[in-house]
């Protein structure tokens, strides 16, 4: 295998991190996979090898489960204080390596330099600490009660709020860091124990993180790392009888596997599946800032992004001219690998992600899309795509479907009330955005748009306070905010007789 990192900036560890074959981490230690084979990892800039990383099996996942519940014994019963104190430490050890993050991220995912330094490493930094804090602050209530068939009965009723178990987390491979951290940080604040599964093609800032916990100071097993292919590592860790939780983020086709798994132990879970995101620019809004936000909407992070705003409802009004400045904006950014200090937009993550989006694209223009911008690979080595804008009709596939990726399909509009109806004309439900400076027609459009976040005049935005999830079949559950630290609770109603 070759592994060449064809002279990317790397800081000394990683060259040498980059150089080395990747075990597993299981109970504070690097094992060796069970199966002895490993995973080719490519960096996508160049379609070349650059690493490798362990091959988990069900074995694998066996002994990293039993490690996480037998460490749950302890660590649920540890002072709020101490897992505050670890999680903090972690938090000021993600900061201290955050080049060495950024870098790794870039190169395993794709995304630029900046995006990872600002976008992933920073709010994970921001995200650790935050739910750091929860752990402090988790409380039960008392509650007086009823009982007319016990006349002058006395009693006491409280419920506590206990942590759910080992947890099972599966994470995707469009923000690898962070959405680890947005399952590890709040299963670790209320008192659970995790075994991480990675995307195989994005798992090596989940290994170094895994390097920062050891580091930090957190008991054996209380976070353990299995890499490898999702029906040799991640089905096993959902279906096994010791993982009390599971919480899944990726495609919808295989949250709804997950869950059916889930379900048939009667395990907790939460999914965050995929979007089509709608942006509706009435025809008040700020056109020049319509047109920015618009435009990031879909080209950050390649597109790959769950929320990406993918279907773009301008009204008929200044739709030529919205969709002629989303059209030069795309036509306008620089497309080079991420670890290239001039690039605007990555390559995407893999071989397979960028045949599947150029398909999408042909498809697109088979049914009649007009190309404005884009509308094929790029001529080079690596899965870069250009930034494309396609002018759509509703019933076409590309708008009917996720294709996480640089594109953009615009259609007209002419009313609210048309506008609802397009925007709600989905299976998804995950994440919108409207701009108008109407605030009354915001907030009506944001009561009657079916997905689980509105953005007004600004899209991508998150918060670690903002509950995030979605509706119909973008997802069950929430993640971040105090929503996120109820999904790892379970709640115990205890009554006492006192006399």
């Amino acid at each position: 295998m070759n592994k060449n990192t064809n002279n990317n900036p790397l800081v000394a560890k990683n060259q040498e991190f980059l150089a080395e074959d990747h075990k597993l981490m299981i109970n504070n230690e690097w094992v060796t996979p069970s199966s002895g084979d490993y995973i080719d990892v490519f960096d996508p800039s160049a379609g070349s090898a650059v690493t490798r990383i362990s091959s988990g099996n069900a074995d694998d996942v066996d002994n990293a489960v039993n490690a996480a519940s037998e460490a749950f014994k302890s660590w649920s019963k540890t002072t709020p204080l101490t897992r505050q104190s670890l999680l903090l430490r972690l938090a000021d050890l993600i900061e201290e390596n955050a080049e060495r993050l950024s870098e790794i991220e870039s190169i395993d995912n794709g995304k630029s330099l900046i995006i990872a330094r600002n976008g992933d490493v920073g709010s994970s930094v921001n995200f650790m600490r935050y739910m750091a804090g929860w752990a402090t602050k988790i409380t039960g209530s008392t509650l007086d009660i009823s009982a007319p068939h016990m006349p002058g009965a006395e009693f006491h009723a409280y419920v506590k709020k206990q942590p759910v178990g080992v947890v099972g987390a599966i994470v995707p491979w469009n923000f690898p860091l962070s959405m680890s951290i947005w399952k590890i940080a709040p299963a670790l604040a209320t008192g659970c124990t995790v075994v991480l599964k990675p995307a195989e093609q994005t798992s090596l800032s989940a290994l170094i993180l895994g390097e920062l916990i050891i580091e930090a100071g957190f008991p054996a097993g209380v976070v353990n790392i299995i890499t490898g292919y999702g029906q040799n590592a991640g089905s096993p860790l959902v279906a096994h009888p010791k993982v009390n939780k599971v919480t899944f983020t990726g495609s919808v086709e295989t949250g709804k596997i997950v869950g059916r798994q889930a379900v048939g132990q009667m395990k907790r879970f939460t999914l965050e599946l995929g979007g089509k995101s709608p942006i509706i620019i009435r025809e008040d809004a700020n056109v020049e800032a319509s047109i920015l936000g618009a435009s990031m909407a879909i080209f950050f992070n390649q597109g790959q992004t769950c929320t990406a705003g993918s279907r773009l409802y301008v009204h008929k009004s200044i739709f030529d001219g919205v969709v002629a400045g989303v059209a030069e904006f795309a036509n306008n950014i620089n497309v080079q690998p991420g670890y290239d200090a001039a690039c605007g937009m990555g390559p995407l993550v893999s071989k397979e992600q960028s045949k599947r989006v150029c398909d999408f694209i042909a498809s697109g223009i088979e049914e009649g899309a007009e190309v404005m911008a884009g509308g094929a690979k790029l001529d080079r080595d690596g899965y870069f795509v250009a930034p494309t804008v396609l002018k759509s009709t509703q019933d076409m596939r590309i708008v009917q479907e996720e294709i996480f990726g640089p594109v953009v399909c615009a259609m007209p509009f002419d009313d609210d009330e048309e506008v609802l109806e397009l925007a709600n004309e989905t299976r998804y439900g995950l994440a919108a955005s409207v701009w108008t400076q109407n605030l009354r027609s915001a907030h009506d459009l944001a009561a009657k748009i079916q997905a689980g976040t509105v953005w007004v005049n600004c899209h991508n935005v998150f918060d670690p306070n903002l509950p995030f999830g979605g509706v119909k079949q973008s997802g069950i559950g929430r993640e971040l905010g105090k929503a996120s630290i109820d999904g790892y609770l379970e709640d115990k109603t205890v009554l006492m007789k006192l006399n």
